[in-house]
């Protein structure tokens, strides 16, 4: 298992409190031992430059819009900014601005994520409630070294009851959005009643999850998410999470299946993808069976 990147961090960001001592701001809730506010630049997080990192670095930061802060509880530090993106909407020097804002938050010791996604937005904070319950029951699981017992599944591999009744892992985001394709399939929207995935992990990158279905013929409704995590641990395995929620997103797009037209993509682009990847396997933190996968 993954060990949880903050034991590492150094400088610990006292949380903004009121007079009373309550956290600021009016957007807060509580879930698995951390307080998270909802909403915030990080200007209200960082206050002093740290040493090494230049004005403008620091003036580009700052301006960073953090969909979530995620804080100890009990006046704990603020350990991390979690960010949801739409690749669609991001200004022409998004990367520049994301690489100053991770060498001043690496610099100040302070975690940052990101979520690439167009559908996820919407399901933002079930997302984020679900990586602080997976952080909490990786602490509270772990032994002395931070490791997890030996025959312990991890958060992800608990087997229960799923909504459809039959065992399966309660954990996987992506359970109701492949029981609600089944359903779909039984109602004869979706030429196929699988929802197929893959994930990779770039060396030095984001962990990439892809998971789509076949809507009609050779047509498929195809997602990818992206997710970087810096000085912050999801509490998962980072590819796995990635194709759970590539699966979730899917799920997003096919809610509204029945009275709204989906984007499809043919077989043959999702090929060509599938191509591209395999171009790049020299850049993957780990091998890849691309074998496993067709399109044809």
């Amino acid at each position: 298992m993954v060990k949880s990147a903050d034991a590492t961090q150094t400088r610990p960001v006292p949380v903004t409190r009121r007079p009373d001592g309550s956290p600021a701001g009016p957007d807060t809730f509580e879930r698995g031992g951390h307080l998270v506010h909802v909403d915030r630049r990080l200007s209200t997080v960082l206050h002093r430059r740290p040493a090494g990192i230049t004005g403008n670095q620091w003036s580009s930061a700052l301006r960073t819009r953090l969909d979530y802060v995620v804080h100890e509880t009990g006046g704990g530090p603020a350990l991390a900014g979690i960010r949801f993106e739409d690749p669609g909407r991001r200004e022409a020097d998004a990367s520049r601005t994301d690489r100053m804002t991770g060498t001043v938050c690496a610099a100040a010791g302070f975690g940052l994520v990101r979520f690439e996604s167009a559908a996820l937005p919407p399901v933002a904070r079930r997302i984020v409630e679900y990586v602080l319950d997976a952080r909490a029951f990786q602490r509270a699981t772990a032994d002395p070294a931070g490791d997890p017992p030996e025959g312990l599944p991890g958060f992800r591999d608990i087997l229960g009851r799923l909504p459809d009744g039959r065992t399966g892992h309660v954990n996987d985001l992506g359970a109701l959005a492949r029981a609600a394709a089944v359903e779909a399939y039984a109602g004869r929207q979706l030429t196929d009643p699988i929802i197929r995935d893959l994930h990779v992990r770039w060396t030095d990158g984001p962990a990439e999850g892809w998971a789509w279905v076949e809507v009609r013929a050779g047509l498929s409704v195809f997602e990818r998410v992206r997710v970087w995590q810096h000085g912050f641990s999801c509490g998962v395995d980072p590819g796995r999470f990635a194709a759970d929620l590539a699966v979730m997103a899917v799920g997003e797009r096919l809610k509204n299946l029945s009275t709204v037209e989906p984007e499809l993509v043919a077989r043959s682009a999702l090929a060509r993808e599938l191509d591209g990847l395999h171009r790049r396997h020299a850049d993957l933190a780990e091998p890849f069976a691309f074998a496993h996968v067709t399109f044809d």
